[in-house]
């Protein structure tokens, strides 16, 4: 998922519907805005058990150290200005998206994932041998999304994300 900007119950329902649907860990792709959009992340599961979730920031994060603290603090990994996971199926590396040369050492890597955000749109794209995944956005976006990546199968799905009641947000 990606640019909260600090719309926390948004978050709240994004992490539900990933959980739901079957994530076995979570990933914030900047503009995160607010200690209680964190706080969705430090989501459990139906056991109890603690989601695995890992953050970066974006262009509109401004107080990082005390978010970065608040996420370790709750357990949420905070990779800044990049993250690397390296999985069985490749390295996924995971970024908000503003940096362009932060894009490109995740592909002179040989990333099997790129994923980002920023541009507040949807995206999956290959270029050599990295994929390329933007999962839009929850703020400022025709419709609010997430994106559900299965990398065992390699299967994509974007989810939409119910706005939830009263005004949308301008």
């Amino acid at each position: 998922m990606s640019d909260s900007h600090g719309r926390a119950s948004t978050t709240e329902r994004a992490v539900e519907m990933l959980v739901d649907a079957g994530a076995e860990m979570l990933l914030h792709l900047g503009d995160v805005g607010t200690v209680e959009v964190i706080d969705a992340l430090a989501e459990v599961d139906e056991a109890g058990e603690r989601i695995e979730a890992h953050l970066v920031f974006g262009n509109t994060d401004w107080d990082l150290e005390t978010l970065r603290r608040y996420a370790e603090g709750l357990g949420v990994a905070v990779a800044h200005p990049a993250g690397r996971l390296e999985l069985k199926t490749g390295l996924l590396y995971f970024c908000h998206g503003h940096q362009p040369e932060v894009m490109k050492a995740g592909l002179r890597e040989g990333a099997r994932y790129l994923c980002h955000g920023h541009t507040h749109r949807t995206l999956d794209t290959v270029q050599g041998p990295t994929r390329i995944i933007n999962p839009g956005a929850l703020f400022r976006a025709e419709t609010y999304t997430v994106a559900l990546l299965d990398t065992d199968t390699d299967e994509l799905e974007f989810l939409t994300v119910d706005e939830g009641p009263g005004p949308r947000p301008s």
